[in-house]
């Protein structure tokens, strides 16, 4: 589907969806306990329902009830089952593919993982690693990772300077196993906040994690995930681009967001004040990744040089990241340049112009964002890749005043 927009100011009252990130802990502790939870404000998101998909096919069971909220059977903290190891498909979601993967090995001995678009081509190396050192067979071939074998508890280390997915993921499967075990990182740990929030979730169900920061470790030990019932706050990384609407000139009232929220994209709060001064500045990325595309809309109108660091992990998202951020401004008349690991975005005016959304929601709803600066027209191409976190982005933007047309 591709859009075309005509440059609007937005106006009105918005409530971003709940957050995609709490969403998939919750389902994993909830399908992981020994009874039935309930939870609310679920979007229903193509990732959200990759996650819930997998969960089924490890055997929990999912009901949708008319309230908006979901029942969820979970597995029962049984131990590995017999039969042959199910099939998960992760559709383009990272977090579930990671995610995942150890929690299959512990309660299926294993799985059979596919996806879509660039999802099976992002690196598993810390996993592997691991399953070399561990005696656990894993093959990838033809866009589908093979797992199989027998978690065992006992000490795993990872480099913290990759992604906490695969601390999210072991942190999830080890208290299943009867034994104690330990998720250590090799470096300072970025992103550490998605690991708070997989720890609230897991207290949440009643499994505690003793966290020493000195060492970099979380100890794990045996433990039953209890039901439980909850309700997903809302997203700060989607808050993002309705932060960037304002800086545009927009009149958007955000509505529903915690501010002592565990989400690390919170921080957009304050690097909007930040962006708003003059003058030349710098961000490292590290810790909010996801908020790079609404911050660079945000420089690419203000006075002044930004310098977004730290940033070589937005090369395997859903697009390469940086090289889309980077496009998508000069698509519309602005000026940046990539390097390794940063972006560099000059402020300018925005004229306009057509916008391949790389098949990556984020850069889609950017590229929207800017039209509202810009002084003429923006197609977007592959609008309906917002489907992934953001189902009703176009219908929202609508209601806010924003001229769409479909091309």
């Amino acid at each position: 589907m591709d859009l075309q927009i005509t440059p609007k100011k937005l106006s009105g009252a918005v409530a971003p969806p709940p957050s995609k990130s709490q969403a998939h802990r919750l389902l994993i502790a909830a399908a992981l306990s020994g009874g039935v939870s309930v939870l609310h404000g679920l979007a229903d998101s193509q990732d959200i329902q990759a996650t819930r998909r997998c969960l089924i096919a490890l055997g929990a069971g999912m009901e949708d009830l008319p309230d908006g909220g979901l029942r969820v059977h979970g597995l029962g903290n049984s131990a590995v089952q017999a039969g042959p190891i199910p099939i998960l498909d992760c559709g383009e979601s990272g977090s579930t593919l990671r995610f995942m993967i150890p929690i299959a090995l512990a309660v299926a001995g294993g799985g059979i993982f596919t996806g879509r678009g660039r999802l099976m081509e992002r690196p598993q190396g810390p996993y592997f690693q691991l399953f070399d050192k561990k005696g656990i067979f894993y093959e990838q071939k033809d866009g589908v990772l093979t797992v199989r074998g027998i978690l065992t508890p006992g000490e795993y280390v990872l480099p913290g300077n990759v992604s906490s997915q695969f601390f999210t993921g072991l942190l999830f499967a080890l208290p299943l196993l009867d034994g104690v075990s330990a998720v250590v990182s090799s470096t300072e740990i970025e992103s550490r906040e998605y690991i708070t929030m997989t720890l609230e979730a897991m207290r949440q169900a009643g499994v505690p994690v003793a966290e020493r920061p000195g060492l970099r470790s979380f100890e794990v030990l045996h433990a039953a995930y209890q039901p439980f019932t909850a309700t997903a706050e809302a997203d700060w990384s989607q808050a993002g681009f309705w932060y960037a609407a304002d800086f545009l000139d927009s009149q958007v009232e955000i509505q529903g967001l915690d501010p002592d929220s565990a989400q690390g994209d919170k921080v957009v709060s304050e690097l909007y004040w930040k962006l708003a001064r003059p003058g030349d500045a710098e961000i490292d990325v590290s810790g909010c990744p996801d908020l790079l595309p609404p911050l660079a809309v945000m420089a690419a109108v203000r006075s002044g040089t930004t310098r977004f660091t730290n940033a070589a992990r937005l090369r395997i998202k859903e697009s390469d990241r940086l090289s889309t951020t980077a496009a998508l401004l000069a698509a519309l008349g602005g000026r940046a340049e990539e390097g390794p690991d940063f972006l560099t975005v000059h402020g300018g005016p925005l004229t306009g112009g057509t916008v391949d959304s790389a098949n990556d929601h984020r850069i889609a709803m950017a590229a929207a964002i800017a039209a509202t600066g810009c002084t003429g027209p923006v197609t977007i191409r592959g609008a309906e890749c917002v489907q992934k976190s953001y189902p009703d982005f176009w219908e929202v933007y609508r209601s806010l005043g924003g001229d769409i047309h479909v091309l």
